[in-house]
């Protein structure tokens, strides 16, 4: 019975205009809320899930809930999360009728655990999270919480694009446009859609997509990456201080990718510009070796790197 008062108290709120919040009460912890891309709608084309499917448990489609966000309402999850929490969230994307940039929404809050890949690509929000939440984490540090009994989180290219607007970095900081993150956290997506001249430096290993369509900017990586590093980069550099996985640039555009050790198999795949800087790896048509050029060693040197041991694909 309270619980029912609750949720009645919650819904004369909204409807009141006192406050913007919707909750809901999954069945289970459920992949995909709040993801803007829908599973990566243009790969799976509904397959997996449907824009217009209803989020098992609740009365709300997985749509109802990014239109909420869009709207700058707040979101609250009662109980755990799933997978890709909030992936995408804050990008109006192109696929779906959108600018391709950011968007300013809502803010997300989970009174339970979160899955992995929480935030990634994420470029505008904040996220609360009551429990645990497990790695690797996407384009997100946190920050302090004004929220007491919760974590909270913010994307990483928001807050090197835009400042911290009075918040307070844990295990991280920013000294004009540098953001060093050192909080031991595994991360996929580091400076996803970063589009200004700014410097994003992660101590320690990362997982997928690091840089993943960047435009400006230099995303280094003191430690070792997984797979699909400098995904359709469009401009700026991505450095790994270490090894990465396979896929390294695939669909890139432009900018240069730095792997100071293997960059694995299937280099460049579908690579349309662009260049990969690395000592060793396995590239795929139509990526090939290729002669460094002075103004290659001169940018390896710049990054503090000796180019006699690097090779060039392109």
């Amino acid at each position: 019975m309270r619980r029912k008062v609750g949720k009645l108290f919650n819904f004369l709120k909204r409807k009141s205009g006192k406050e913007n919040i919707l909750e809901i009460e999954p069945e289970g912890p459920v992949d995909c809320i709040a993801d803007f891309t829908y599973n990566f709608y243009w790969q799976q084309k509904g397959e997996e899930l449907e824009p217009e499917d209803q989020i098992p448990g609740t009365d709300h489609t997985y749509k109802d809930i990014v239109e909420h966000l869009k709207n700058k309402g707040t979101l609250k999850i009662i109980g755990d999360a799933g997978h890709r929490l909030c992936s995408s969230m804050g990008v109006d994307l192109k696929f779906f009728g959108g600018t391709g940039k950011a968007i300013d929404v809502g803010n997300v809050i989970v009174d339970g655990d979160v899955d992995t890949r929480m935030g990634i690509s994420m470029l505008r929000g904040s996220i609360y999270v009551k429990g645990k939440v497990k790695e690797p984490i996407g384009n997100l540090v946190e920050v302090e919480s004004d929220r007491k009994g919760y974590k909270k989180f913010k994307s990483i290219t928001d807050i090197v694009t835009n400042g911290l607007q009075g918040e307070k970095l844990i295990g991280a900081v920013l000294a004009g446009n540098s953001l060093k993150i050192n909080d031991g956290r595994v991360r996929d997506t580091i400076g996803a859609r970063l589009d200004v001249e700014a410097q994003i430096i992660h101590e320690g290993d990362v997982d997928l997509s690091t840089g993943i369509l960047m435009k400006k900017g230099v995303v280094k990586v003191n430690g070792d990456a997984g797979r699909n590093t400098g995904a359709l980069l469009s401009g700026g550099t991505v450095i790994i201080d270490g090894d990465a996985g396979d896929f390294t640039g695939i669909d890139m555009k432009s900018g240069t990718i730095i792997i100071n050790g293997n960059a694995g198999k299937f280099m460049g795949a579908q690579r349309k510009g662009g260049i990969i800087l690395a000592k060793n790896g396995k590239p795929v048509p139509p990526t090939s070796e290729n002669k460094l050029t002075e103004e290659d060693k001169q940018t390896l040197i710049r990054f503090g790197l000796n180019p006699h041991s690097f090779k060039k694909f392109s």
